[in-house]
């Protein structure tokens, strides 16, 4: 109320008389427009979402607000000091709380910051690119002033019994289970819904065939890399009415949300539902139907809307007419458009031109596909609302439509997957030790994104932890392992529903086989025939029915419920056939699909060569056959002895990646020290490694002896990924990590193995990985115990001067075995230089310092030069590329050069020494007790000038010289060349 009482008595008509901000004007230029209600409303409409575009530089806001007086010390210190803490989402809300608390002056500095710093953060970007677009007075887009029209008392007995209704129907969740003899229990919603991430994008709509598989790789890629900085998180209460959310015409807003099948588009409209009815979200709309498409499938003939509503809610009765007169009030949802039998596609010109496919009156009797179509399209009941969930192979259909809304479920993250167990189980001690298991289990753990997966997972691994029968058995740790114990538990309990088990899995397996061939997923009776299969309740196990019509005849296909089962199938029943062909033949001829295809069907194969996965099935399939099993193994053989040395390419790197991971499923140590047992280097540079990935890797590195080098150069591993490592990183000699953004927590498990005993590591790349001086104790214990390590470059990271004093104490130790160090690019000034002078006086292996890139200047060479003028210095090579220096330092560097005995290699290339500065070292290059033999000029503002002095060393020790990037002009290159020409030149 304090924000309006500024407006005078009647603020709406003041802002009527204001001149409005022109569209398209730049923010700052807005914000000077803007009166203080406008930026206070404008601020509390977009609150959510700034929390989460400035999470990723809290800290420089907090900064910017502070020099702006905005914020006290006191304040800056609280928001700073909940950061480091880790916790950027609790600090963001906490920044903008006090924004809210400090009154109008504060929230326009804000806004005038983050003008500043909107290219930094990309969600920062996209909201002040929106605010720029629509540039007219915020209120009246925001609609501030718009109060919902108010149900007319006649129609609230109706809404009353349509929210029982809805309550009713969403309440309870059907769970299908294999477990227990009946095949659906029914749980409360609330009890068993886990939270999804959903994106306020969609990422990219090109068809995605492999669930599985991309998400391994993708999915992994997209939530850890872009989710934090540029993927906007929208709630399922934001999907309207919100600042995602915004019409830009009164005829209506629509929606469309996408997902992997599985993912839980379907429970998240329930929740929508169950929330609407329960008066927990959108109380605007007074009236919400929802409507699955493969119920709509069920309707063969023209019908109004009126009309479809009273087939789905007949307690409506003469009362739908009087909803027409408010259609701000509805919301429409349409769920699963992927399975609607009729093409709705908004590109088709056709539809504006042909009056019976264009529905614009409820009562209007046409398809039910125009019907959805004039819906969406706002071309019946205009100012409605509309929500339509998809699969991504159908979103394509929705491109011309006029969406405003488009989000994608990412499925389920982090704290959000514990929780779904903690949900499935009834039991939360059985819930935790599943967890655990899957959580420790990077394979299983990735594939729990997907709530359908999780569910296969709780079906699957219950029983190990329940059934005490079942507790000393091994636990499934592969996929392989996890398929076929959730097959072994639907024989387990309903297997006595067919005579020959192993007949069935076998024709069943084959079409699965033939399906993953032709990249087909839709079986029809046709199909089911061919293989001389029947239609049964077992059979219900593996196939979902699902109703199609074609040419207006409505029928019956089948699905396996995820294309992982289907190719699991399909490998199995390469184990069942009696008269087995040449299973090699048609591995190599799998593998050489270049498309994908069969990349999983591959590993399943190699997986049940495995006794683990074998055994379960066996009980039931009786033996699979020997013959069969030891040709998939040397065919693993043949094909890994062909990839090791072929990594040059990103092709190269991926094939044999793809064939670790078979390995991984066979878990078979011996088929692995056999293959891999010899192996010495291991080059993976470039490619992008999920945790998956580093866990198989894992497995490969335990059976090797010793490594001579393990490239993972730029494979953005992060933490989650060296944790899978940890065990065998020790093995290799040469291990290269830059561009990882393993952070200081990665350093701290590194730092474990680097204390292992038997640690052979001698050379360690941790260059550009976000480490800070919270890492350097962890660095420090290990530079001063680690008896291998020579050699370790910490280049491009920020351990500033509080880091490079823990690590100089460690470096004094005298069990220091490192000879070269670079410290490049790290925020050093000359406030650590005494800490490295005293490294370099007392250090004994120390020969070569690289500290180029940093903020030393004069004043830390002056340091530095009494440590290299030491006799105890061993330094033979040291870089001091731009560091600020002038000719201000050159006196100290020429007593260097003039007394160290040791120093051969100088590197101070990119400074500002001038030609003042060249004179005064070359009176010390002169000297004849000089040992530098490369010396590095380059960039340092010289001109002809200094020629003399430079062509006066040329006859000494000097063999090597860099002047690149000067201005020595011919002159001064004529002068050199005179000097290159003597017979006692040693430039070479």
């Amino acid at each position: 109320m304090a924000e309006r009482s500024n407006r005078g008595e009647d603020p709406t008509s003041s802002r009527r008389m204001r001149m409005n901000p022109a569209p398209n004007s730049t923010v700052t230029e807005l914000l000077t427009k803007y009166d203080d209600y406008q930026l206070f409303q404008l601020t509390k409409f977009y609150r959510h979402r700034l929390q989460q575009a400035i999470e990723e530089a809290v800290d420089g806001v907090s900064s910017l607000l502070t020099n702006k007086w905005i914020f006290s010390g006191q304040e800056h210190r609280k928001v700073t000091e909940l950061m480091e803490k880790g916790n950027r989402v609790d600090t963001s809300k906490l920044l903008l709380s006090l924004v809210m608390e400090k009154g109008s002056q504060a929230r326009r500095v804000m806004w005038e910051s983050l003008e500043k710093m909107r290219h930094e953060l990309p969600k920062l970007d996209k909201i002040l690119k929106e605010i720029q677009e629509r540039g007219a007075d915020p209120c009246v887009y925001i609609n501030v002033n718009r109060e919902a029209s108010e149900l007319p008392s006649h129609l609230e007995d109706v809404q009353q019994k349509h929210k029982e209704t809805l309550w009713v129907q969403a309440e309870t969740l059907r769970v299908n289970t294999i477990l227990i003899k009946e095949k659906v229990k029914i749980f409360q919603l609330i009890d068993r819904y886990a939270e999804l991430t959903i994106i306020s994008n969609v990422r990219d709509r090109i068809l995605v065939e492999h669930e599985l598989l991309a998400r391994g790789r993708d999915h992994e890629k997209w939530r850890e890399k872009h989710l934090q900085r540029e993927l906007e998180k929208i709630r399922i209460d934001q999907l309207f009415q919100s600042s995602f959310s915004l019409r830009k015409s009164k005829s209506g807003s629509s929606a469309a949300v996408s997902g992997v099948p599985g993912i839980g588009k379907t429970t998240m409209v329930q929740k929508i539902v169950y929330d609407w009815a329960t008066g927990k979200i959108y109380p605007d709309f007074q009236f919400v139907f929802s409507f699955k498409f493969r119920d709509l499938n069920t309707i063969n003939c023209r019908i109004n809307l009126r009309n479809l509503i009273l087939f789905f809610y007949p307690y409506f009765g003469n009362t739908l007419g009087e909803l027409w007169k408010n259609p701000e009030g509805l919301l429409f949802i349409f769920d699963g458009l992927d399975e609607f039998k009729d093409r709705i596609d908004f590109a088709d010109n056709w539809r504006n031109t042909e009056p019976q496919s264009m529905c614009t009156d409820p009562e209007c009797w046409c398809e039910v596909s125009d019907i959805v179509y004039s819906l969406i399209q706002h071309k019946l009941l205009p100012g409605c609302s509309v929500l339509v969930t998809s699969r991504p192979t159908a979103l394509h259909l929705l491109e011309k439509a006029e969406i405003s809304v488009w989000a994608e479920i990412l499925g389920i993250v982090g704290d959000e997957r514990k929780e779904y167990f903690n949900k499935f189980f009834e039991d939360q001690a059985v819930a935790a030790a599943v967890f655990k298991h899957v959580e420790e289990n990077e394979i299983l753990y990735t594939m729990c994104y997907n709530p359908s997966y999780c569910w296969i997972l709780g079906l699957s691994l219950g029983p190990f932890f329940t059934q005490r029968n079942r507790k000393q058995q091994q636990v499934p740790k592969t996929i392989t392992q996890l398929y076929s114990y959730y097959i072994y538990n639907i024989l387990k309990n309903h297997g006595r529903e067919i005579e020959s088990p192993r007949d069935v899995f076998l024709k069943l397996g084959e079409m699965a086989f033939t399906g993953v061939s032709e990249k087909k997923i839709v079986f029809r009776n046709g199909d089911l025939i061919k293989y001389n299969l029947q239609p049964s309740q077992f059979l219900s196990g593996f196939l979902m029915e699902l109703l199609e019509r074609d040419d207006s005849i409505q029928s019956v296909v089948y699905t396996f419920p995820h294309l992982t089962i289907q190719e699991f199938l399909a490998a199995l029943a390469q184990f069942l056939t009696p008269r087995p062909n040449d299973i090699q033949k048609l591995l190599s001829e799998a593998d050489s699909e270049e498309d994908g295809r069969y990349e999983i069907f591959l590993r399943f194969v190699v997986g049940l060569s495995s006794p683990q996965s074998a055994r379960p099935l066996e009980e039931f399939l009786s033996p699979f056959l020997h013959q069969t099993t030891c040709q998939v193994i040397d065919w693993v053989k043949e094909k890994v002895k062909g990839q090791i040395g072929n990594t040059a390419t990103e092709t190269g790197k991926r094939n044999l990646l793809n064939t670790f991971h078979c390995l991984y499923e066979s878990q078979n140590k011996a088929l692995a020290q056999a293959t891999v047992g010899s192996l010495e280097t291991l080059a993976f540079s470039g490619l992008r490694l999920t945790p998956i990935d580093c866990a198989v890797l894992s497995l490969v590195l335990g059976r090797c002896d010793t490594i001579k080098h393990l490239d993972l150069n730029q494979c953005y591993i992060q933490c989650e990924g060296l944790q899978r490592l940890e065990n065998v990183l020790y093995k290799c000699q040469r291990l290269s990590l830059s561009f990882n953004e393993l952070g200081d927590s990665g350093v701290k498990l590194l730092s474990a193995a680097l204390r292992n005993p038997g640690c052979k590591i001698q050379e360690l790349n941790l260059t550009n990985n976000n480490l800070t001086d919270s890492c350097a104790k962890d660095l420090s214990s290990v530079i001063s115990t680690n008896q291998s390590l020579t050699d370790l470059d910490l280049g491009g990271n920020r351990l500033g001067d509080a880091g490079v004093k823990l690590l100089s104490v460690a470096l004094r130790n005298l069990g220091c075995k490192i000879q070269r160090l670079s410290l490049t690019n790290n925020n050093l000034t000359d406030s650590c230089a005494k800490d490295l002078s005293s490294v370099i006086s007392t250090n004994q292996s120390l020969t070569d310092l690289d500290l180029g890139g940093n903020r030393l200047g004069d004043a830390g060479v002056k340091l530095l030069s009494v440590a290299l003028r030491n006799l105890g210095c061993k330094i033979q090579r040291l870089s001091l590329t731009n560091n600020n220096l002038t000719d201000s330092c050159a006196k100290d560097l020429s007593s260097v050069i003039s007394t160290n005995q040791s120093l051969t290699d100088l590197d101070l290339g990119e400074n500002q020494l001038g030609d003042a500065g060249v004179k005064l070292l070359s009176v010390a290059l002169r000297n004849l007790g000089c040992t530098i033999q490369r010396l590095s000029l380059g960039y340092n503002t010289l001109t002809d000038s200094c020629a003399e002095d430079l062509a006066s060393v040329f006859n000494h020790s000097l063999t090597d010289l860099n002047l690149d990037g000067n201005k020595l002009g011919d002159s001064g290159v004529k002068r050199l060349s005179v000097a290159l020409r003597k017979p006692d030149c040693k430039i070479q």
